[in-house]
């Protein structure tokens, strides 16, 4: 046998086991063998979170502009909730990845139930908001007396529910601080299984089911979400698991729960200061019109769908960093960061010359309003130029949150975003008359300077002397 056949093998066996979920200590050996361990399940993983954002807004745009306005209001809105689940999660991973890199299974498994915990804790008074004020919500973003009317149960069920979002989040950040990537890729697959069946039954009334229009897509995510965070649980009672639920993980350890909350702040910070400033634009582009909206609110899925996969392997990245850090590797951590980045690099110059040429092809795919697939087609052009830079800053991000140094990227976002890029839109859009593009290039402008920003930062090495 030839050595080009032995490292297909081996190549192959090696796909095999990430997928399968083999245990594997990734603080040795081939860091880009870890790197591609590690990023396989989280690349999927994170494809499938972004199939939830396209298959709800595929069939929710045959019900017209004003149920997918309606949908990219609800998103930019959740996009909060989301800061917060994704912020736990950051602070979940760091400690989670660091107690695995000292071998300590059991501390890993309480920080990890003690994040549950919290996220239960903070999703009622969301559930709350949902249940009582969801037409509000609407009304202050912008939306007109009819998308409220007809509407309103979208935002109320999706907030409602909202401790489904928080748990898959939490769970699989547990999941991949572990290194057990594979389960919570998994989960996502069940979820996104049962929420593509259910969505066009519930939305249009198939069969025996009544026609439920736009809550029938909440309705179908909410429960995808459900059955996938029910399997997450059922795989943590397994004893064969590395992460291990029982009685003892989950009494209130107080200790633990200041340290969680202590790294997650910074995270969910970072991520308020950043999915805030997508409220902003999107209501500087409610100005514009249902229309414009619709087009952005269309470009805005396309393009979450294109960056998660990105966000698997920027998550790999945070993996690596923080069980290095925890087996005394430090450069092997930053080696790790900085391979993950060109990877990722690679892969969005080729995303972006994509939506280039063939940006129409895929805004079509959801609509066949001809005003709509010209907004949205000239969002895909205009947002993907800054994807270069921002290949750099997501995953050096992820590395600074992966090594508990949630502070950095927080103050980074705040002033790319909050400083830069609203401000910046409302003055291109609203001053300098250039209307939907002035928030286009916004975007590209505060996403790239974030990238530049970060690079410079990690280099300084700093982040290795966090403690968590």
């Amino acid at each position: 046998m030839s050595v080009r056949n032995i490292d297909l093998t081996n190549l192959l066996q090696d796909i095999k086991d990430s997928i399968s979920g083999k245990e594997r200590d990734y603080t040795k050996g081939s860091i880009w063998k870890a790197i591609m361990m590690l990023s396989i399940p989280m690349v999927l993983e994170m494809s499938m979170e972004s199939v939830f954002a396209v298959v709800d807004i595929f069939f929710v745009s045959k019900l017209g502009a004003n149920a997918v306005a309606t949908v990219g209001i609800t998103e930019s809105v959740l996009t909060l909730l989301y800061a917060i689940a994704i912020g736990l999660s950051m602070g979940t991973t760091a400690i989670v990845s660091r107690r695995i890199g000292e071998k300590n299974k059991e501390g890993a498994s309480i920080a990890g139930a003690q994040a549950v915990i919290i996220g239960i804790v903070l999703s009622v008074p969301i559930s709350f908001i949902g249940l009582f004020f969801a037409s509000d919500l609407l009304s202050i973003m912008g939306a007109n007396e009819e998308m409220i009317s007809q509407n309103y149960l979208y935002p109320a069920i999706m907030f409602t529910t909202n401790a489904v979002i928080m748990l898959i989040f939490v769970n699989n950040a547990i999941y991949r601080g572990a290194g057990d990537a594979s389960i919570a890729m998994r989960a996502l697959w069940l979820a996104n299984g049962i929420n593509i069946i259910l969505d066009p039954i519930l939305i249009f009334g198939w069969w025996i089911f009544p026609e439920l229009g736009i809550a029938g897509a909440a309705i179908a995510t909410s429960i995808g979400r459900g059955i996938g965070v029910a399997y997450q649980f059922y795989k943590f009672s397994g004893k064969t698991s590395r992460i291990h639920f029982n009685k003892t993980t989950f009494r209130l350890d107080l200790p633990v729960i200041k340290n969680l909350i202590r790294v997650s702040l910074g995270g969910i910070g970072q991520f308020i200061i950043a999915t805030s400033s997508w409220i902003g634009l999107v209501r500087i582009m409610a100005i514009f019109g249902s229309v414009a909206l619709a087009g952005y609110t269309i470009a805005i899925r396309i393009i979450i769908f294109s960056i998660l996969p990105s966000w698997g392997m920027s998550n790999a990245a945070a993996t690596l960093v923080g069980q290095n850090l925890g087996a005394k590797e430090p450069e092997r951590a930053e080696k790790s960061a900085w391979n993950s980045a060109f990877i990722n690099v690679a892969f969005l110059i080729s995303i972006g010359i994509t939506f280039n040429l063939f940006s129409e092809f895929f805004i079509k795919l959801f609509t066949s309003d001809a005003d709509v697939i010209a907004i949205g087609a000239r969002s895909l052009r205009i947002i993907s130029y800054g994807y270069i830079v921002y290949g750099f800053g997501m995953v050096i991000m992820q590395a600074f949150n992966g090594a508990g140094d949630t502070k950095t990227p927080t103050i980074i976002n705040l002033f790319c975003f909050w400083l830069i890029e609203i401000p910046l839109a409302y003055f291109l859009a609203i001053y300098m008359d250039w209307k939907i593009d002035g928030v286009l290039w916004s975007i590209v402008l505060a996403e790239s300077l974030l990238g530049i920003i970060s690079i410079i930062l990690f280099k300084r090495g700093k982040w290795k002397e966090t403690k968590v």
